[in-house]
């Protein structure tokens, strides 16, 4: 499924009509959650949508590939980082540090894109404070505590320990989950799914993020 034009969807539409500001779309779930299944596959189904990819500090886990999930840095490659300010944001998660690097948003914006961002509740404040006006929040909850600690142990890709660790920070995670626009409980991927899908063309029809439409409507009242 494509995104469709924001202007009248005919061939002789104007440059004015196709015109759209771009948005940040924040998610966020505790680790286990779907958040990530259920981004990427919004990415992949709108053309208009550019996945943010984070630096971060974690080990690469198998079937991970560096600049598809994330960026895989050291320590010192992270400090250095932050130090040029190269970050839009970052914070430490689960004894790692994650970032976003702030050239590839800014450049996905000027070209009109929407950014969907996976990020804990830290950095979706952190971006939410510098831009208000252009984004979107979208918690993803599990149906049950139990439930979420299968999915973590179907996974098998943490120990005991990380995956206990997890659960744990969950759990303070999930208190910050009135900070978002929408809430979105995973009780089936394609209801989950759906909800998400809903949520993100119906915030791209917002007036303010399409400055084309005073012209158009004005264009109408002149024809």
């Amino acid at each position: 499924m494509s995104s469709e034009r924001p202007g009248p969807a005919d061939d002789s539409a104007k440059p004015w009509e196709t015109q759209r500001r771009g948005m940040l779309l924040l998610m966020s779930s505790p680790s286990g959650a779907g958040k990530t299944s259920l981004s990427r596959r919004l990415v992949a189904d709108h053309q208009d949508l550019t996945l943010s990819i984070s630096a971060t500090t974690r080990p690469c886990r198998p079937g991970e590939e560096e600049a598809r999930e994330y960026y895989f840095k050291t320590e010192e490659q992270f400090d250095q980082m932050i130090a040029a300010g190269e970050f839009l944001e970052w914070a430490a998660v689960h004894k790692h540090r994650y970032g976003t690097p702030k050239a590839p948003v800014l450049a996905a914006l000027e070209a009109g894109k929407d950014v969907l961002f996976d990020i804990d509740w830290q950095g979706a404040q952190q971006i939410a404070s510098g831009a208000p006006e252009d984004i979107v929040r979208v918690y993803v909850l599990p149906p049950s505590w139990a439930d979420l600690s299968r999915r973590l142990h179907a996974r098998a890709q943490d120990s005991e320990e990380v995956i206990q660790f997890r659960l744990t920070r969950g759990r303070e995670e999930i208190q910050h989950w009135s900070e978002y626009d929408y809430v979105i409980v995973n009780k089936s991927f394609d209801r989950a799914y759906a909800d998400l899908g809903h949520i993100y063309r119906a915030e791209r029809m917002k007036p303010g993020r399409n400055p084309w439409l005073p012209a158009f409507v004005k264009a109408l009242g002149e024809d």
